[in-house]
Order: C-alpha cells, then structure tokens, then sequence
C-alpha cells in the first residue's frame, strides 16, 4: 500500500458493530473537534505487512496539517487550507485533492454536520468513543475510523487516539497519536511546502 493512501483512505468498521450513533457522544465528537483550532502530536503509522514510520502531526484551523515523516522518509503531506498534497522528493512527484475529496476533511472542516456522515461504533470500553465516518455521495473515498478517548484534560472532554484506515483493496492501515497538545501558537508558514518537481529538477 501507497503511503498516500494510507493516509487519504479510511477504515471500514466491521458491519456487524456499527449501530445507529449515540446523538450524546457523536454531539461530543464534534464541539471536541471544533474546540480544536490547533493541535500537534507524534504519529506512528503501521501499514498491513507491519512496516512502522513515525513522524510529527501539526494541524491548525481552518483546513491546515501537515503530516512530517521521519528523517530518511522522502514524503510528505500537507493541506494549505485549500488542497491537500502529496509530495514525494524521491521521485519529484506531487499529487493534489480538493480538502473536501479527502476523508481527512472530517478533521480539516468540523463545521461539516458529522450526523449525515457518521456514526458511532461500540468499543466495550466506556472511555473511548469510536466514530466510524463515511461520504454516502462518494464511497470510493472509503471510510475512516477516529478513535477518542474520554479526558477532562482535553478540549471537550475528549482526545484523539488514532484511526484506522481500510482502502478499496482493503488494505488497512493504523495511526496512532502520542504527546498531544492543543490550541498553542502555530505559523501559518508550518504548512508550506518545497516544490518536488522543482527539487529534483524534472518537468
């Protein structure tokens, strides 16, 4: 699997689970996410062979993240609050989507009613809540599954663990969050990007 899917396609929640969402907790789910102007983590994603890369997530309202790989991983991906990218330094390849076409928009744009999207998935575990989130006008976008986890410390009483993701080839992938901080100062300039194309002098 691509790395670019990994992160642009979401996870299929096993359809014997997924029930009717929970209006209290999917309420929750989005005034946590709009609560969120700016948050920064550490990543680690595993694809379906087991690889791990870890990197830096840094996201900022409205519509900006930016996903930093590990030294020695030639990706990355960033929206700039217009298209979401990436970008490849290997190759000098980039490839762009509308904010909109990508499942990540359920972070970039909270303001989206998650009621026509999404529901929520029972976990057993009454301290997480599992939001399982799909467009029904555009299924060959996949699903994605955010996972939080209930903490008086974070905004709205809740904080994003990870998600896992599950393309049309069913290729999963998990991405797991650590040392997440929130709403602190970030640049604008934290989203720029090097061109690839021009970095490796092809045309």
């Amino acid at each position: 699997m691509s790395l670019r899917y990994a992160l642009l396609v979401p996870f299929l929640a096993a359809p014997a689970l997924a029930v009717a969402a929970p209006s209290a907790d999917l309420t929750l789910v989005q005034k946590h996410l709009q609560a969120v102007k700016s948050m920064t983590a550490d990543f680690a994603q595993t694809d379906r062979s087991g690889k791990v890369l870890t990197g830096t997530l840094t996201l900022k309202q409205p519509g900006k993240i930016r996903f930093q790989y590990e030294k020695g991983v030639p990706i990355l991906i960033v929206a700039d609050g217009k298209s979401l990218w990436f970008l490849d330094y290997s190759v000098g390849q980039k490839q762009r989507w509308p904010i909109g076409g990508s499942p990540l928009g359920i972070l970039l744009d909270p303001s989206r009613d998650m009621s026509k999207i999404a529901t929520v998935v029972p976990t057993g575990n009454p301290e997480l809540v599992s939001v399982d989130a799909a467009d029904p006008k555009h299924p060959e976008y996949g699903r994605i599954n955010l996972v939080f986890k209930r903490s008086p410390a974070a905004p709205n009483g809740l904080m994003l663990q990870g998600w896992v993701t599950l393309d049309s080839q069913n290729n999963r992938t998990t991405v797991k969050l650590s040392n997440q901080k929130f709403n602190g100062p970030i640049a604008d300039n934290a989203f720029k990007w090097n061109d690839p194309v021009r970095a490796t002098g092809k045309k």
